[in-house]
C-alpha cells in the first residue's frame, strides 16, 4: 500500500506542481486555545505549563487541529503537514514530555491521514498526501551556544539521531506519506534526522520519500550555520529516498527567488519552495497580500523553477487558495540532467570540473605526518592547530585532511574537539574536510562533526567484505564519500594488476551492495617508494602511474588519489631532490588521470623550473627508464646538494637576477618568489612613465606565463595562488603612485564584483585599480557576490556600468544570469564581463541576448580603457555599439545559420496552427550513404579545407578532393541514422510545453529572445501558434568515422584520417536536408513541394526551418537534453550525449523544426 502511494506522489509530481499547505500556528492560534486546552485529560496534573506547546493539541484538542488541515484542503492543498514540528525530545524535554514525542508524532498523522484520505476519496482525480514535519529542534550541532568554549556543544550528533527516532516512527505509525525535514538552519542538524530516518526505515523494512526544507537566514544566501546553497544541496543529496529539496521560511517569495533559481538549476531532485508572506515589519507581522503572493509565486512556476509550493508564516488557506489557482495548469520544473562529478562541501562547495581536474589535498593538520601538528595537538593547542589549517587553505589546499592516529593521544577525542573548534573558523570551514584514520571508531566521530559532506579515508578490504561493506554503508548515511585503499586479505597492492583487481573487487562491492554512486568512490592505489636500492621498488612509480590510467578508464567516474610524499621516501634530508620527485611524479600522474593527492604545496617545484638535468634523471628514476636510474640520481643529488651549500656560503646572487628588468618581475610572479619585488618595481617606476604601465606590462605577461603553465599540467593551484598573492603585493606597492596618476573629475561610478560561486579576485582587482587610475569611482563587491546584491548596490549608487567577473565555467552562468535580471528590472546601463572563461563567442551567444542594453567582453584589464570610455561618452557610444552589435551578430552567423528573412516578428506572430502531422509516434529512419550524397554541399567541404576561389590551381585541387572523397564514399565506412518524432505543444510567451498524446506535459522548453541590431527580439517561440505542432531529430553520419580515421592514423595516412572525419560531418548537414524535406513532405505535409534542384536544395527557400541548439536562435547546449529525451535517442540509434552536452558520434546534429511560413533563421 504504501509502495502504491509514493508511486503515485511521483506521477502527480510529473504531472504537475503539487500545491503544501500554509502556516500551522497561525491558524491554531485563531482559536486563541488556552492552558486547559493544551492539558486536556491527559496532562491535567502535569508540573510544567503547556501553553504554546501547539503539537500537544494533537492529543489534546484533535479538532482543532483537523479543522486546520481541512481549511487548507479545502483551498487546494495536495500535500498537507503534520502539526509535529517540535514532536522531538529536544523541544519536548522544555515541557518536560520528552517521553511523549512518540505519541505526539502518530497521533499528528493519524488526524492528517485521515482528512487527506477523506478529501482523496471525494475526487479521485485530485489525490491528497500527508507530511510528516520534522522540525529543526532549539538546537544546533554545528555552532556553540557558548562563545567562550567554540567546542561546546549541548548535545552530540548520536544524541540529536536519539531525539528525532521516535517522532519518525511515530509518523510512520500514524500514516504519512512522506517525512518532511523543514526550517533547515543547520545541516549537521538535518543530517541526524535522515540518519534517523534510515535507520527506522530499516527496522520496519519501509521506505518513504524525504523533502528537505532549508532556511536561508539573510542576503548573504547562507544557512545560519553557514552553509551556502549549493553546499547544503551536496550535504543532504546522499539520501537514497530523496525526494525534494527546497527552502522555507525566513524570506518570502520575491527573496527567495533567487536560491529557487540555484537549486532548480542544481538539484537532480525535485524542488519546493514554501514562503512568508513578504517580510515582518518591525512587530512580527506580514502585510503581503494573498494575490500578491500568487502573482510571485506563478512568476517562479511559470518559468519552470517549482514542483512544490505552498505557503510558511503569515499564510492561511486564502493564500493556498491563490496560489493553487495561479500554477494551476503550470507545467512543473524539469528536472535537470546533472553532470555526474565528485561534489564535496564545507560551508562552500568544491566541485571536479574540468575547471578544477585536480584536488589539492592539504597534508599538514597530520599527527603522523607532522611532528609540529602532533606536538600541539599532545598541548591540545587547538588555535595553533588551527592555524596550521588556515595557512594550507590560503596556499591553495581544496579538501584538508585531518588525522589525529598516534598512540599516545585519545584519538577520538581529540578529532572531536579538534573539529569543533575547526567548526567555529569559517575561513577554514568553508573547505571540504578528509577524515583520516586507520580505525573506524575515529573516523565515525569525525563524520559526526562535520556538517558538510566529507571524504572518509580510508576503508579496505583488509578485514574481509562483511567489514568493508558495513563501514561502506555506515559512511553513506553520512553522506561522505568513500576513500578505498587497495588493500585485501592478502596486504597491500603493490603491482599494477593486483592495484587493479583490488580496485575493481571494492567497485562491484560498492556500486552493488552499498549503493554507492561511483563519483562518489576515490581509490588509493598504494604509492611505494622508489630508488631505495631494491629492483623489485624500481617500477613502484610508474605502475602506480599505469594502474592510475586502467583505473580511470574502465571506472572513469571514481577518482584516483595517492600520498605523493612517499615516492621520495628514499631522499629524506635532500629537499631539492624530493621536491623535483614530487613534480616530476605529480605531472606524469595527472596526466594518466590522477584526480587528487594529499601533498604539501611547499614541497612541490614547478614542472618547468626544475634543473634540466635533475628533472631528466628524477623522470628516469619515475618512469624507470634504465637499471641504474637511481644510482645516478643519488650521485646527482650529492653533486647539487654540495653545490647548493656553496652558493649559500658564498652569497652568491642567483642566477635569474642577472636578467632583463621584465624578465625578473615575470619570474617573481611565476616563481610566486617575493625576495627581490620591490626592489624591481622601484626600478621599474623609474623606466616606466606610468605606473599603471608596469601593471599592464610585465606584470600582466608574468600572469598570462603563469596561466600557461597552469594550463599546461605544470604548475598546480597552490602554485598559482603563489603568483596571485605576489601579484596582489606588487599591486599593493604600486597604489600610491597609482593615486598620483589619477587627478581630475570622476568618470563615472562602478560597480565591480566577482559573482556568486566564484571566489578569483585578482583579476578583479587589478581591473579596479586601473579603473581608479582613470578616474572612475568604484565599488569593489568582492566575491562571490549574489546578483541581487549587485542590482542593489547598482541601483543604491546610480552606477554608470556593472563589471562582473569569474575564473570558473559555472561563473558564465551566473553571469547570464545578472544580464537577465538587469533586463528584467529594465535597467540600461553597460554590463562587461570578464575573466578566464569568457570569451567574445559566448558573450554573444550566452550572455549578450539576455540584455537589451551594451554587454562588452574583455579578455584583459587594459582593454577595460577604451571601451568604458567610448560607451559613457554620449558622442562615441552610438558608433560603438553599432560596432559592438555587428561583431556580436557575425559571430553569431558564423556560429550558425544566416539569416533568411527579415520582416518584423511582432507582426508576424503565427496565429495559424500548422498541419497535423501525419505521424505522431516516434520514427527511426536509416539511409544509405549514396542516398544522402547527392545532398552534400561540396562548396562548404572545400572551405573546411580552405580551398577558395577559382584559380586553375584551386579547381584541380577541388577536383582531386572530391576525387578522394568520392572513393572513399564508395568504401561503406560510414553508416547513416535518424530519429524524428513531431508533438503537439502549447505556448505561453517564450516557454513551450511539448505535449503527449494524452495532454500531459512531457518537456518544458524555453526560447530566449535575443536582441537585434534593428532592435527586433525574436524567439523561436514567435513561430508557434498558441496550440501548434513542434518538430525535432537527431541524426549522425559519423557512425564508422572514428574507427576509420583511427584506422588510417595507425597506418600513418593522417590525410584519409581526416578526410573521413571532414566527409562524415558534411555528410551529416546533407542528411540533415534530406530529412527535412522528407520529414515536410511526406510527414508532416506543411510548405510546398520542392524539387531536387541544388539551387532549392541549398539557397535555403524551404518553408519552415530547422533550430539547432548551441546556434544563435537557441544558443544553449543544454536543449539537447530534451531532444534526446523525448526521442530517446541513445536507444533508438545509439547517439550520446557528454556531461557538457556535446553529441558522440561527432558527425552528428540535433534540432528543432518550425513549419510555419513566417519562421526564419536570427
Amino acid at each position: 500500500m504504501r509502495e502504491n502511494r509514493t508511486a503515485l506522489l511521483y506521477s502527480q509530481l510529473e504531472k504537475k506542481i503539487l500545491v503544501l499547505d500554509g502556516a500551522m500556528g497561525t491558524m491554531l492560534q485563531a482559536f486563541k486555545p488556552e492552558e486547559r486546552d493544551f492539558r486536556g485529560d491527559i496532562f491535567q496534573d502535569h508540573a510544567i505549563p503547556l501553553k504554546g506547546n501547539n503539537d500537544v493539541l494533537c492529543l489534546t484538542r484533535p479538532e482543532m487541529v483537523r479543522s486546520v488541515h481541512r481549511r487548507y484542503l479545502e483551498a487546494g492543498a495536495d500535500i498537507i503537514e503534520t502539526n509535529t514540528f517540535n514532536s522531538n525530545k529536544v523541544s519536548q524535554k522544555e515541557y518536560g514530555l520528552s517521553e511523549e514525542v512518540y505519541r505526539l508524532a502518530k497521533a499528528g498523522a493519524e488526524i492528517a491521514a485521515l482528512e487527506a484520505a477523506e478529501f482523496t476519496a471525494k475526487d479521485l482525480s485530485k489525490p491528497r498526501f500527508v507530511a510528516g514535519s520534522v522540525g529543526p529542534t532549539g538546537k544546533t550541532l554545528s555552532m556553540s551556544p557558548d562563545v567562550a568554549n567554540p567546542a561546546y556543544r549541548d548535545l552530540s550528533f548520536d544524541e540529536m539521531v536519539e531525539s528525532y527516532r521516535p517522532a519518525i516512527e511515530g509518523l510512520i505509525d500514524g500514516g504519512v506519506d512522506i517525512i518532511l525535514i523543514e526550517t533547515i538552519f543547520d545541516t549537521q542538524n538535518a543530517k541526524a534526522a535522515a540518519y534517523a530516518a534510515e535507520l527506522v526505515f530499516d527496522e520496519k523494512q519501509i521506505r518513504l520519500p524525504i523533502m528537505f526544507s532549508g532556511t536561508v537566514s539573510d542576503a548573504s544566501g547562507r544557512l545560519l550555520a553557514g552553509q551556502n546553497v549549493e553546499a547544503f544541496l551536496i550535504s543532504v543529496s546522499h539520501v537514497p529516498e530523496l525526494l525534494s529539496i527546497g527552502f522555507n521560511c525566513a524570506l518570502g517569495a520575491e527573496e527567495m527567488r533567487p536560491h529557487i533559481e540555484e537549486l532548480a538549476a542544481k538539484a537532480a531532485c525535485f524542488v519546493s519552495a514554501h514562503p512568508n508572506a513578504g517580510l515582518p515589519d518591525e512587530l512580527g507581522r506580514y502585510h503581503q497580500t494573498p494575490e500578491k503572493m500568487a502573482e510571485i509565486v506563478g512568476g517562479l512556476a511559470k518559468r519552470g523553477l517549482l514542483n512544490i509550493v505552498g505557503g510558511c508564516c503569515g499564510t492561511n488557506p486564502d493564500f493556498i487558495a491563490a496560489i493553487a489557482k495561479a500554477v494551476e495548469g503550470v507545467a512543473p520544473r524539469t528536472k535537470p540532467e546533472i553532470a555526474r562529478k565528485l561534489r564535496l562541501s564545507g560551508l562552500d562547495p568544491v566541485v571536479v570540473s574540468s575547471e578544477l581536474p585536480f584536488l589539492n589535498i592539504g597534508e599538514r593538520a597530520n599527527v603522523a605526518g607532522s611532528r609540529k601538528f602532533l606536538n600541539l595537538m599532545k598541548e591540545k593547542n587547538y588555535s595553533e592547530g588551527l592555524r596550521i589549517c588556515r595557512h594550507q587553505v590560503e596556499n591553495g589546499a581544496q579538501v584538508l585532511d585531518i588525522n589525529m592516529d598516534d598512540a599516545m593521544l585519545d584519538s577520538e577525542e581529540i578529532m572531536k574537539e579538534f573539529l569543533l573548534n575547526l567548526a567555529a573558523e569559517p575561513e577554514i570551514a568553508r573547505t571540504p574536510l578528509m577524515i583520516d584514520s586507520s580505525r573506524w571508531s575515529v573516523l565515525r566521530t569525525g563524520l559526526c562533526c562535520a556538517q558538510g559532506k566529507c571524504i572518509v579515508n580510508s576503508i579496505s578490504l583488509k578485514e574481509g567484505e562483511t567489514a568493508f561493506l558495513e563501514k561502506a554503508k555506515e559512511a553513506r548515511r553520512f553522506g561522505a564519500a568513500i576513500l578505498a585503499m587497495a588493500f585485501d586479505e592478502q596486504g597491500q597492492a603493490d603491482t599494477i594488476q593486483r592495484r587493479v583487481d583490488v580496485c575493481r573487487r571494492m567497485y562491484k562491492l560498492l556500486t552493488e551492495q552499498a549503493n554507492v554512486p561511483p563519483e562518489d568512490i576515490i581509490f588509493d592505489p598504494n604509492v611505494f617508494a622508489v630508488a631505495t636500492g631494491m629492483p623489485e621498488h624500481d617500477s613502484c612509480a610508474k605502475d602506480f602511474i599505469e594502474a592510475v590510467r586502467i583505473i580511470k578508464t574502465e571506472m572513469p567516474l571514481c577518482s584516483v588519489s595517492g600520498g605523493i610524499s612517499n615516492v621520495s621516501f628514499s631522499f629524506r634530508g635532500n629537499e631539492p631532490v624530493r621536491r623535483a620527485l614530487h613534480s616530476v611524479f605529480l605531472y606524469h600522474a595527472v596526466k594518466a588521470g590522477l584526480g587528487m593527492a594529499i601533498v604539501n604545496p611547499a614541497q612541490l617545484d614547478i614542472y618547468d623550473d626544475i634543473d634540466p638535468e635533475l628533472r631528466a634523471a628524477a623522470e628516469a628514476v619515475i618512469l624507470n627508464t634504465s637499471p641504474d636510474a637511481g644510482e645516478k640520481l643519488l650521485t646527482l643529488a650529492t653533486r647539487l646538494k654540495d653545490s647548493q651549500t656553496a652558493v649559500q656560503e658564498s652569497g652568491r646572487t642567483p642566477e635569474w637576477r642577472t636578467a632583463s628588468l621584465e624578465r625578473r618581475l615575470e619570474h617573481a610572479l611565476v616563481r610566486g618568489d617575493d625576495s627581490y619585488l620591490n626592489t624591481d618595481l622601484e626600478e621599474a617606476l623609474g623606466k616606466y612613465p606610468k605606473a599603471v604601465d608596469i601593471i599592464e606590462g610585465p606584470l600582466m605577461d608574468g600572469m598570462r606565463e603563469a596561466g600557461r603553465l597552469f594550463g599546461e599540467g605544470k604548475m598546480f593551484l597552490p602554485q598559482v595562488v603563489k603568483t596571485a598573492r605576489t601579484m596582489k603585493m606588487a599591486v599593493e606597492f604600486l597604489t600610491p603612485y597609482l593615486s598620483g596618476e589619477n587627478a581630475g573629475a570622476s568618470a563615472g561610478k562602478i560597480i565591480l564584483a566577482t559573482v556568486k560561486g566564484d571566489v578569483h579576485d585578482i583579476g578583479k582587482n587589478i581591473v579596479s585599480v586601473i579603473l581608479r587610475c582613470n578616474n572612475y569611482d568604484v565599488t569593489d563587491l568582492g566575491v562571490m557576490v549574489p546578483s541581487e546584491t549587485i542590482l542593489e548596490a547598482a541601483e543604491k549608487e546610480k552606477a554608470d556600468a556593472i563589471v562582473l567577473s569569474g575564473l570558473i565555467t559555472p561563473s558564465l552562468a551566473e553571469m547570464a544570469n545578472v544580464a537577465s535580471e538587469m533586463e528584467r528590472l529594465g535597467m540600461k546601463i553597460p554590463l562587461f564581463v570578464g575573466g578566464a572563461t569568457t570569451s567574445e563567442e559566448h558573450t554573444a551567444l550566452h550572455i549578450q541576448p539576455h540584455y537589451s542594453a551594451p554587454c562588452v567582453q574583455t579578455s584583459d584589464a587594459s582593454q577595460i580603457i577604451p571601451a568604458m570610455n567610448a560607451l559613457l561618452n554620449p558622442e562615441k557610444q552610438a558608433e560603438f555599439i553599432r560596432e559592438l552589435n555587428k561583431k556580436y551578430e557575425a559571430i553569431r552567423n558564423r556560429s550558425g545559420v544566416p539569416e533568411k528573412k527579415t520582416a518584423n516578428v511582432e507582426n508576424r506572430k503565427n496565429k495559424v496552427s500548422s498541419p497535423a502531422p501525419k505521424v505522431t509516434s516516434i520514427q527511426v529512419v536509416s539511409a544509405d550513404i549514396e542516398e544522402i550524397a547527392p545532398y552534400i554541399d561540396w562548396n562548404a567541404f572545400y572551405k573546411v579545407w580552405n580551398i577558395h576561389g577559382k584559380t586553375v590551381e584551386s579547381e584541380e585541387a577541388k577536383r582531386s578532393l572530391r576525387n578522394d572523397a568520392e572513393q572513399l564514399l564508395k568504401q561503406d565506412l560510414l553508416q547513416a541514422k535518424a530519429v524524428f518524432g513531431i508533438y503537439p505543444v502549447s505556448v505561453e510567451g517564450e516557454d513551450v510545453s511539448v505535449l503527449g498524446n494524452d495532454g500531459s506535459v512531457l518537456e518544458k522548453l524555453h526560447f530566449p529572445r535575443r536582441q537585434m541590431p534593428d532592435g527586433r527580439t525574436p524567439s523561436l517561440a514567435d513561430f508557434l501558434a498558441d496550440r501548434d505542432h513542434l518538430g525535432m531529430f537527431a541524426l549522425s553520419a559519423g557512425f564508422g568515422a572514428k574507427e576509420s580515421a583511427e584506422k588510417f592514423m595507425a597506418e600513418n595516412n593522417e590525410y584519409m584520417s581526416l578526410l573521413v572525419r571532414i566527409l562524415a560531418e558534411s555528410l551529416a548537414e546533407a542528411f540533415a536536408e534530406k530529412l527535412h524535406r522528407e520529414i515536410r513532405d511526406n510527414y508532416w505535409g506543411y510548405g510546398n513541394a520542392v524539387s531536387d534542384s541544388r539551387k532549392e536544395l541549398f539557397c535555403a527557400e524551404c518553408s519552415g526551418i530547422r533550430a539547432a541548439p548551441g546556434y544563435s536562435s537557441c544558443p544553449d547546449h543544454e536543449m539537447k537534453r530534451p531532444i534526446f529525451r523525448l526521442l530517446q535517442v541513445e536507444d533508438q540509434i545509439g547517439m550520446e550525449l557528454t556531461e557538457n552536452a556535446m553529441m558522440i558520434p561527432a558527425a552528428s546534429i540535433c534540432a528543432f523544426l518550425f513549419a510555419s511560413p513566417e519562421s526564419f533563421y536570427f
